[in-house]
């Protein structure tokens, strides 16, 4: 490698070892490793990771911008409760899926979208483009392929979930979609196990035909009904059963 490409390949290096170190430490808090301890200081991370101070000060940088972490005089760096963290971050949104099963979780997921998909769903319904519609159907369609095994049938649900935020031509609704796509991943393993089945295209083409006549009243309640099930499914659980 020339000397040129070797200085090119340092800065990504370094990025590599730091986002590295972000995802471990990161997973570690968010599942719990850190509860009832001591936060480890910046040299003593550095040494666990085997990795410089400059990486590790980095990464805490970037937890400590998600709400995991925070560093004040005198006490050093410590562990935040979750209800500092940015629930809404791709990665904290990742680990969460990554500790032990929670109803609760689960349930505050999908209270969370029935409070903004059916409206999303709603404003689709008045303001949808052609494309729009277009990606409606295309999520669709690959929900009954799905249901034939011929697509992924959690993929195609998010697919589906996405192009109805996206329809809303509301930024802040499309910028919902990485909490659809986890709610509906740690949904999926819910409600496979309670009732055997995927979603119900049924259901969704429902949503997608209010949609396409312009029926925001109708798009709000089928959409509402859709998620409405898995509360109802939540509410009918055991919370011993739900692990």
């Amino acid at each position: 490698m020339s000397a040129l490409g070797i200085e090119d390949a340092r800065p990504q290096l370094g990025r590599n070892l730091t986002y590295g170190m972000l995802d471990a430490i990161g997973r570690s808090i968010v599942i719990g490793e850190y509860d009832g301890s001591i936060f480890p200081t910046e040299a003593e991370l550095a040494k666990q990771h085997g990795v410089s101070r400059s990486v590790t000060r980095e990464a805490v940088k970037m937890l400590t911008a998600k709400g995991l972490l925070s560093a004040r005089p005198r006490q050093g760096t410590i562990v935040q409760p979750t209800t500092s963290w940015n629930l809404f971050d791709t990665d904290v949104l990742r680990w969460l899926l990554e500790r032990k099963f929670s109803i609760d979780l689960l349930r505050q997921f999908n209270e969370l979208r029935v409070a903004i998909e059916p409206e999303a769903a709603a404003l689709a319904a008045r303001v949808a483009t052609d494309d729009d519609i277009a990606r409606i159907n295309a999520g669709l369609t690959r929900m009954e392929k799905a249901e034939r095994g011929e697509d992924d049938p959690l993929d195609s649900d998010i697919a589906f979930h996405v192009a109805v935020l996206r329809a809303s031509r509301n930024p802040f609704y499309a910028q919902f979609r990485d909490v659809v796509g986890t709610a509906l991943r740690t949904s999926i393993r819910f409600t496979n196990r309670v009732k055997g089945r995927t979603a119900n295209v049924g259901d969704h083409a429902a949503v997608r035909d209010a949609i396409v006549k312009g029926n925001a009243d109708k798009a709000r309640k089928a959409m509402r009904a859709l998620i409405s099930d898995v509360l109802d499914l939540i509410d009918a659980a055991k919370p011993d059963g739900a692990t």
